[in-house]
């Protein structure tokens, strides 16, 4: 899945994890249907899976190098 997203600049990513706190912030406050949260809590764990440290913390525990993680 990282490599479906690596080709997006880093400010468009920016700017999605921006939208992606307002749109949960706007859920809880039941300004947006729930749907609209899903959606949002999904890109925030495809930006955590995709971050130095899970993906370390992976190859640690299956035993394998992932490429591009020091």
């Amino acid at each position: 899945m990282n490599e479906r997203i690596q080709h997006i600049s880093t400010g468009a990513k920016h700017t999605m994890d921006v939208l992606s706190i307002g749109t949960v912030a706007a859920t809880i406050l039941q300004w947006l249907p729930s749907i609209a949260a899903a959606v949002s809590i999904v890109w925030t764990l495809i930006r955590i899976y995709e971050t130095a440290t899970v993906q370390k913390l992976i190859a640690r525990f299956t035993g394998t190098e992932r490429e591009g993680v020091e």
